[in-house]
């Protein structure tokens, strides 16, 4: 019989012509959905692209097993892909397509290796090894299916499974739905047939408001001056490559004086970490607001059997706040548990819209993630196994393209998970934030009246160990602080005196900038009791305008650019300005009309000016 030929009007949703369609790299009669990606899928199919060797988003189950039907096993995971769309699914990128498309294929063939390792007396090393090398491998995402299995006979009725597959097929609930799934094919019970497809739940992404996603998400984002990297403010000593661990785990007593906390607040314990980890990120950073990536569930809730589907429906999304010293502990709670709840009916929209929407060029707004993990993966398989079939402990290995991610799990302990890529961030630091991430949750334990503000950062121990370091030092007091810095970089010009923005600038650069500068205001009748107001972003370029009003002979007199316009104009005025230092950035925020002369830095040509300080 001939295979009737598929038509675009047979996959609505995929917006194709009969030329793209027929291009498609699915063997006749094979074909069985096409649809887009979702926002998730999207994301995950650019940086598995992007960072093709990286290893991100492979991620790989591994357990011992003992009493286990090799064949009957095998042949459940089978009949779980047949049943299941998303684990049939390959993705399509390439030639005229306006989108990438996922390709769900009739059937395919899960790859099932079973190795006989009895004999092996390395069995610990070879296993890791193997697994590693399953994890390298990785996946041509356009070859359907992107997961694969391994059985490793480690003894008489001794097993050792190694379930590797990617990301883009599905979420950590998902994953223990499919487990699940398996396990009870496996004992023999009827699998609830499915309520649903994924293709439902791309439908309904596309039928949601966007202009009502962007409406919300700008005034999100209005208070968001710039992106959070958490990595450009970490100093580290030496640069690594490769990916690092911690694991920092609160004993039971701890964990129930969180939970008790958290009760008393009305406030869920993943609340309680989600604001102390953007107080950390305020502190470390010094910007008033900042952002990190929370994964949501993503599962709407008018969708039939949603909870019991399998595939992708987690989003990542940014968190955006602004805690106030005079802020109470309480307040702050409430304060981020109606902010994560605002977000919940728009918790579908791409993270790429929302970059694009906030107006940094589509830049990253943050390079950490935190993610609460509350999917059984163990207990899905204990409790569909039966008939003598034992699992051991389960470790699960993910790897993120961001340079930090922290998984929550909320057991009897609270266990928080820190991995982090060691081009960015040394182990050391990563200790140092967990033991901060721990200071704050206690601090805030101890009142919910006690005011953001007078909350340290540093433990008892840590305040000891800087006091014991801190040895009083002579300084000189007959010298001005730009003199100072002057005879420092006489002294060491290479070394240096600022980092920002994961930059380093030496204090004979910082010297020579100031020292133009200085010569440009001194131009512009800058001199002894002559105020100049500094209003610029948070840069290297606010010290070197400081030491150069100094070297003119000036006063400076630092502007808030956050402050309200009326309040600068009054500033201006009352200060009795001869000369506004600022930055095109800025500047259109600012009330120039009440300025005698504006320079803006970035606009200043000082390449002409001498290098030399000036004689004042």
């Amino acid at each position: 019989l001939v295979t009737p030929q598929a038509t675009p009007s047979d996959f609505p949703m995929a917006s194709v012509t009969q030329a793209q369609l027929d291009g498609l790299p699915v063997p006749a009669g094979q074909l069985d959905d096409l649809y887009p990606l979702s926002p998730m899928q999207q994301g995950l199919l650019f940086h598995t692209l992007y960072e093709q060797a990286a290893g991100e988003y492979v991620n790989q189950l591994r357990v011992d097993v003992q009493g286990l039907d090799t064949e009957r096993f095998h042949a459940a995971w089978q009949a779980t892909v047949d049943a299941q769309d998303i684990l049939r699914s390959g993705f399509v990128w390439q030639g005229q397509l306006q989108q990438p498309l996922q390709i769900v294929h009739k059937k395919v063939q899960l790859p099932f290796t079973v190795l006989d390792w009895r004999e092996r007396s390395d069995l610990s090393q070879a296993l890791a090894a193997l697994a590693d090398s399953e994890r390298a491998q990785g996946f041509d995402l356009s070859q359907a299916p992107l997961l694969r299995l391994m059985l490793v006979q480690t003894g008489a009725g001794q097993w050792h499974l190694i379930y590797t597959y990617h990301h883009i097929l599905m979420d950590g609930w998902s994953n223990s739905q499919l487990l699940g799934e398996v396990m009870q094919r496996y004992s023999g019970r009827t699998s609830a047939s499915a309520i649903g497809r994924y293709r439902d739940y791309i439908a309904w992404l596309q039928r949601q408001d966007g202009q009502l996603s962007e409406a919300f998400w700008s005034a999100q984002l209005a208070t968001l001056q710039e992106p959070t990297r958490l990595a450009r403010v970490m100093s580290a000593s030496e640069i690594h490559s490769g990916h690092g661990d911690h694991f920092q785990t609160l004993d039971v007593p701890r964990t129930q004086a969180q939970e008790q906390f958290a009760r008393q607040q009305k406030v869920t314990l993943n609340t309680l970490v989600q604001a102390a980890w953007l107080l950390l990120l305020q502190r470390y950073t010094g910007h008033d607001c900042v952002a990190f990536g929370a994964t949501v569930a993503g599962r709407p809730a008018d969708l039939p059997g949603i909870e019991q589907q399998v595939g992708l429906f987690i989003n990542t999304l940014p968190v955006i706040a602004a805690p106030r010293p005079d802020q109470s502990v309480g307040a702050w709670l409430q304060a981020v548990q109606a902010q994560n709840l605002s977000l919940r009916a728009f918790e579908h929209t791409p993270l790429a819209d929302i970059q694009r929407w906030a107006g940094q060029g589509g830049e990253a707004l943050f390079d950490n993630i935190l993610v609460f993990e509350n999917y059984p993966i163990a207990q899905a398989l204990q409790e569909g196994a039966g008939q003598g079939v034992v699992f051991g402990e389960v470790t699960h290995q993910e790897q993120t393209h961001y340079p930090l991610s922290v998984a929550v799990t909320i057991g009897q302990s609270l266990a928080l998970h820190y991995s982090f890529d060691r081009a960015h961030f040394s182990p050391a630091a990563i200790a140092g934030i967990s033991e901060h991430v721990l200071q704050l949750l206690e601090r805030f334990a101890e009142s919910a009246l006690r005011n953001l503000g007078e909350i340290a950062l540093a433990g008892a121990e840590e305040q000891a160990r800087q006091q014991a370091a801190n040895h009083p030092q002579p300084y000189p007091t007959d010298i001005a602080v730009h003199q100072r810095i002057a005879h420092l970089a006489a002294l060491n010009p290479h070394s240096t005196a600022v980092i920002f923005d994961g930059q380093r600038f030496s204090y004979g650069d910082i010297e020579r900038r100031a020292n133009q500068l200085a010569h440009a205001l001194m131009a512009h009748g800058v001199g002894p009791e002559t105020r100049v107001g500094v209003a610029l972003p948070r840069s290297e370029g606010v010290i070197v305008a400081l030491l150069a009003v100094l070297k003119a002979g000036g006063a400076y007199v630092p502007l808030d650019t956050g402050y309200p316009r009326e309040r600068l104009a009054y500033l201006i005025e009352a200060k009795g300005l001869a000369l506004l230092l600022t930055d095109s950035r800025v500047s259109a925020q600012l009330p120039l009309e009440g300025a005698a002369q504006v320079l803006e830095l970035d606009r200043l040509d000082l390449s002409l000016q001498p290098v030399s300080a000036p004689s004042v």
